[in-house]
């Protein structure tokens, strides 16, 4: 039982994102080494293993960034609503 519940847990982030596909959203990821990006862009697809974000860049460039789900369940990767700046994911590593 205890192996089927990570997996419940990814289907929830993949299913959640699937439905906020297209909106705009803030990303927060830990790369390592102390360095923390945060970008905001548009979530615009959604894989089986990962999701594709286009993010803003400097000078009004865009860039396609993917993240892992398994990275959004440790906390790698937070996902923030624009709107509201809440985590879209508050009790994903429980």
């Amino acid at each position: 039982m205890d192996v089927e519940e990570p997996v419940n847990k990814i289907d929830e982030i993949r299913d959640t994102l699937t439905e906020l596909q297209g909106s705009r959203v803030k990303v927060k990821a830990n790369m390592g080494r102390s360095r923390i990006i945060e970008r905001d862009g548009i979530l615009i697809q959604v894989h089986p293993a990962l999701f594709v974000m286009e993010v803003d860049e400097k000078r009004g460039r865009k860039a396609r960034q993917s993240y892992q789900y398994v990275d959004v369940l440790t906390g790698t990767v937070e996902l923030y609503n624009l709107d509201t700046d809440e985590v879209i994911f508050a009790n994903a590593q429980e």
